[in-house]
């Protein structure tokens, strides 16, 4: 990695990704040693409604901490897709729910989807981990921190109750993601 790498992940209030950009930061500054830096936008009506956890990570000193030239984004409904895409860079990754997200937004993208929502239902067992479904689809999708910095922060997160249900949702999305950009 050189230089700055931005992430955004965006979807509807209450589906975790604001914990997810946390995750991805922490991933990136306490496991791999690099700078990062976390922020957070979401309308007032929270639950339901836009929101969007933006990451930036870097070798080097942040000197801003907004995402500005979108490297990666998620998008988890259409809402967020079209609201958040419009500074996702030129050959930029494009991860999205297939289920949700039916029209792209123009331009020059690496595309990948798979049912993200879906995939943490019925093949982790729990709607509520597509968080880590995604965090797993945009480690393996990114490379910008590595695989194992990104299970320790995830697991560092979780109770123990549920660390087992977390590394296998964590895993589905890398899973997923690999085959699906390929």
């Amino acid at each position: 990695m050189s230089g700055r790498y931005e992430l955004r992940f965006s979807g509807a209030g209450g589906q975790g990704l604001i914990l997810a950009g946390v995750i991805m930061a922490e991933a990136a500054s306490i496991y791999d040693g690099k700078q990062a830096v976390q922020s957070q936008s979401y309308g007032p009506e929270a639950r339901g409604g836009a929101s969007k956890s933006e990451v930036v990570i870097s070798e080097g000193p942040i000197d801003y901490p907004k995402a500005t030239i979108v490297d990666a984004l998620l998008a988890l409904t259409q809402e967020a897709c079209d609201k958040y895409s419009h500074d996702l860079k030129e050959g930029g990754v494009l991860l999205i729910d297939s289920d949700l997200v039916t029209k792209f937004p123009a331009g020059n993208y690496n595309v990948v989807s798979f049912p993200i929502i879906n995939t943490a239902k019925n093949e982790v067992g729990r709607e509520i981990v597509a968080n880590i479904v995604a965090l797993g689809a945009m480690v393996a999708l990114t490379g910008v921190v590595s695989k194992e910095s990104a299970e320790k922060a995830v697991l560092a997160r979780v109770p123990e109750a549920f660390i087992e249900l977390n590394k296998k949702a964590f895993q589905m999305g890398y899973e997923k993601a690999m085959a699906a950009k390929k």
